[in-house]
């Protein structure tokens, strides 16, 4: 295990979001379970998604998540935004804004082009205002819009 390890409370739907997560990405599995009991409901667990060791706890409707954190998923390209969105999607998520999703357990996940990120980081002011700017009017990023406000400004 890693020094620091994201803890992530649930409101008893541990179990599923681990089968979700897991299923999602690469790189994922489910290492350890403790349950209630032998065949009782699943307490807490720790589970790998996408490379990242998570801590999970089953701890009743007290917790929910908020925007105030969320998974910042990095994507080689359209192609693996449009997987990862749309895995998601399927198993309920709600689309936000800006990449912006929310998945049925109300954690937040941002799905994110590299590319944005290149265009981000460029010295222009202007082609980052532009491509912010087109950035702010998606839900799902497209790669090739904001290519586009990048190359007009």
């Amino acid at each position: 295990m890693t020094k620091v390890t994201p803890f992530l409370m649930f409101n008893d739907q541990l179990e599923a979001a681990m089968e979700l997560y897991t299923a999602t990405f690469p790189d994922s599995e489910i290492r350890n379970i403790a349950r209630t009991g032998e065949d009782g409901p699943i307490t807490s667990a720790e589970f790998v998604v996408g490379g990242q060791v998570f801590m999970g706890y089953n701890g009743g409707s007290y917790f929910s998540f908020s925007e105030g954190v969320s998974l910042y998923v990095d994507c080689e390209n359209q192609a693996e935004v449009d997987e990862y969105w749309d895995k998601l999607v399927k198993a309920g998520a709600t689309p936000t804004a800006c990449g912006w999703i929310k998945d049925p357990f109300g954690l937040s996940w941002q799905i994110v082009p590299r590319r944005f990120i290149e265009l981000i980081r460029d010295k222009d002011a202007r082609k980052v205002k532009a491509v912010m700017e087109a950035m702010m009017t998606m839900v799902k990023l497209d790669v090739a819009a904001l290519e586009r406000a990048y190359n007009e400004a």
